[in-house]
């Protein structure tokens, strides 16, 4: 059995007393296809400007090099070590160390510590494991200030984007059988936001919607820091879906028939019905979170001085006649 220094116990067990945080722990957790990429390549793109203003930022490249590793469920713990327990002191120990380097506000951006597009895709469902993982999360962040903010993005739109990208990663066009199935989903961005509500019961979670606020990081910044943002690479777009003749194209190199990816702009693949299902499971996440959403988050359409941002207007109900670039800041 591995001994654990008595020192580290004692710098975890002052840190689960601590009532005197002055740093903002800022959790940015998605949701995918929502502009994630281009937020974290956009703090990546502004690290002089983030240190002006004693911001720090944690993205996919730490936090996924070790720093979350044996927080969630995996391969069997090594014989004798406490994977959970050692990544939670980690990451309690180097959200000190951000603090008493004068950081006031930790940005932590990762889209996948609700799930992954993969896992929605099997199960059909919007991050169905969503609540467990969080919660593990929030043992790493407990007695620390929390600020949770996610952007949601019409259903419709959001399952092309990630129908689109698994095509990307090798998944086969789905089938109208496929497409019934995620039309007529019962989980919504509600039930995902209520899961991480109970996970992180004390974490004030804001909700940024894509329609306002996609391809614009600096503003997303703004609204998670209250404060000003560097606009070095604030109007940049990354990892967009792929638009219909690419995907054509990466359908076609497998040697498999593209004939369903009809058209030349973005891809649509559910017809009018379902499109109209989608939109208007939506549209009920958005009026549930202007009524108040329980009282478990805000959502905030804001985009500039005196500027409310509008509820997403209906799409034309035509196939590849927007780009992703189009989507954005309807306010």
């Amino acid at each position: 059995m591995i001994a654990t220094s008595p020192v580290i116990w004692l710098f975890w067990a002052a840190l689960s007393r601590r009532v005197d945080v002055l740093m903002d722990v800022i959790l940015h957790i998605g949701a995918h296809r929502t502009g994630t990429t281009t937020f974290q390549t956009y703090m990546r793109d502004n690290n002089a400007g983030m240190a002006a203003r004693n911001i720090g930022f944690w993205g996919p490249r730490r936090t996924r090099s070790g720093l979350f590793s044996g927080l969630l469920p995996g391969a069997a713990a090594a014989k004798g070590r406490n994977l959970e327990r050692r990544a939670v002191g980690r990451i309690k120990m180097q959200c000190q160390q951000a603090e008493n380097a004068g950081i006031t506000h930790l940005v932590i951006s990762d889209e996948n510590m609700i799930g992954s597009v993969r896992s929605n895709l099997r199960a059909t469902a919007l991050y169905p494991a969503a609540g467990e993982r969080m919660a593990r999360f929030g043992q790493a962040f407990q007695d620390l200030k929390v600020k949770v903010f996610m952007s949601i993005r019409g259903q419709d739109r959001y399952w092309a984007s990630a129908l689109g990208y698994g095509i990307t990663r090798g998944r086969p066009i789905p089938d109208s059988h496929a497409l019934e199935v995620l039309a007529c989903g019962r989980r919504s961005w509600r039930d995902l936001i209520s899961d991480v509500a109970c996970a992180l019961p004390n974490a004030q979670i804001s909700v940024l919607p894509f329609e306002s606020y996609g391809g614009q990081p600096d503003a997303q910044l703004a609204k998670m820091t209250d404060g000003s943002a560097p606009r070095v690479s604030a109007r940049g777009w990354y990892n967009a879906t792929p638009k219909l003749p690419e995907l054509r194209a990466i359908v076609e190199k497998r040697g498999l028939d593209s004939s369903a990816l009809a058209g030349e702009g973005r891809w649509q693949p559910f017809n009018r019905a379902q499109v109209i299902s989608l939109r208007e499971a939506y549209l009920d996440d958005l009026f549930w979170l202007h009524a108040g959403a329980d009282g478990l988050a805000t959502i905030i359409e804001e985009t500039g001085a005196g500027i409310t941002g509008k509820n997403p207007a209906a799409a034309p109900n035509f196939r590849g006649q927007q780009d992703e670039h189009q989507e954005r800041a309807l306010g």
